[in-house]
């Protein structure tokens, strides 16, 4: 007994426009629900303040390692004017500059009253009553002394709050980062459902295949963004502040929100390999035109790299390389991937 043609043996898997609307409202629920319960994980104080910490250390690395340049180098032009003015000794300022960044440390020249130095030796009872304040003084007759400080708890390298709500804000935006990434899987599994749910049966199989390699690229897409992009995106952003001499204190507040949407831009990106299987399977590409316009595709990717990330080259070639080497294994995904029989058992073109 012959079979009737596909869209007769499909019928019961096809879905009228509401029915579609419908289906796409209850994965969003879901959707939204799953994010709520991850939030709400993230709410709890011992989560909540860890992962403020945690995102916080990027931008406090940022901030040691602007003021360490910024030190170093004030420190290296007073240490050239003290030689050029011929001040005995200046040759050896520099001496030993090394060891101290290494251990945290950095330079500082302050200007003191040398009477009043010697006044508070004496009292310290470091120095003697016949001992003389050091005669080597600037044209205000003050004493140019260089002090090592260290950078951590400078305030120069603390996050800050101007707001009275901030402290709230920012709880409540890394509960949302908690949120995004503990409800993540469950999302990523009620889209793909949504998806699913378009598809004739024998297309359902791949979103089993999809949805765990779909939760692993996001992830290490996010992964990538938060370990590599954003000490990028701080190297460039903080080379403007040394450029025009400004120093920059960074809001928790503004850093929490840069932190949640960079992260998540690269993980939906990541999708890619599985974007292109998807339309070769259903008939939308082939690999053939993926090879043939593999220049175009490069091209498209690195305009997107630049319009999704800051304006910063590192960033957006962190973006736009990964991506380029994933479209490529997106091609061999879509050429080596076996493919599945139809209900006929027909191989699916």
């Amino acid at each position: 007994m012959l079979r009737k043609p596909d869209e007769d043996l499909f019928e019961a898997s096809k879905m009228s426009f509401g029915e579609h609307l419908e289906e796409l409202r209850g994965t969003l629920w879901k959707a939204i629900l799953a994010l709520a319960i991850g939030c709400a994980i993230g709410l709890l104080p011992p989560v909540g303040g860890r992962v403020v910490k945690f995102v916080g250390e990027p931008l406090k690395a940022g901030l040691k390692e602007f003021r360490k340049k910024q030190a170093t180098e004030a420190y290296e032009r007073f240490a050239k004017e003290q030689e050029e003015a011929g001040v005995p000794g200046a040759e050896n300022l520099m001496d030993g500059l090394d060891d101290y960044l290494k251990t945290g440390l950095v330079p500082g020249v302050y200007r003191v009253d040398p009477e009043e130095l010697l006044r508070a030796l004496r009292d310290l009872g470091v120095a003697t009553d016949d001992a003389k304040a050091p005669a080597v003084t600037d044209k205000d007759g003050l004493l140019p002394l260089t002090l090592f400080t260290p950078l951590d708890g400078d305030r120069t390298t603390q996050l800050i709050a101007t707001n009275v709500l901030d402290g709230f804000l920012v709880y409540v935006k890394a509960a949302l980062l908690v949120g995004a990434l503990l409800a993540s899987p469950a999302v990523f599994y009620f889209l793909w459902s949504f998806v699913a749910s378009g598809l004739y049966r024998h297309e359902r199989s791949y979103i089993y295949i999809f949805l765990p390699f779909s939760i692993g690229l996001f992830l290490l897409g996010a992964g990538v963004a938060f370990y590599f992009a954003i000490g990028l995106v701080l190297q460039f952003l903080f080379g403007f502040f040394a450029m025009l001499d400004i120093d920059p204190t960074p809001r928790i507040s503004e850093w929490l929100s840069f932190v949640l949407l960079l992260p998540i831009g690269f993980g939906v990106a990541f999708q890619l390999p599985l974007v292109m299987l998807f339309l070769e399977r259903i008939g939308v590409f082939t690999v053939p035109i993926y090879l043939s316009y593999w220049r175009i595709a490069v091209l498209v990717i690195f305009i997107l790299s630049m319009l999704l990330t800051p304006a910063d080259p590192g960033s957006m070639l962190l973006l736009a390389v990964p991506l380029t080497g994933l479209y490529f294994g997106g091609v061999a995904l879509c050429r080596f991937m076996p493919r599945r029989k139809t209900p006929l058992g027909d191989a699916i073109a």
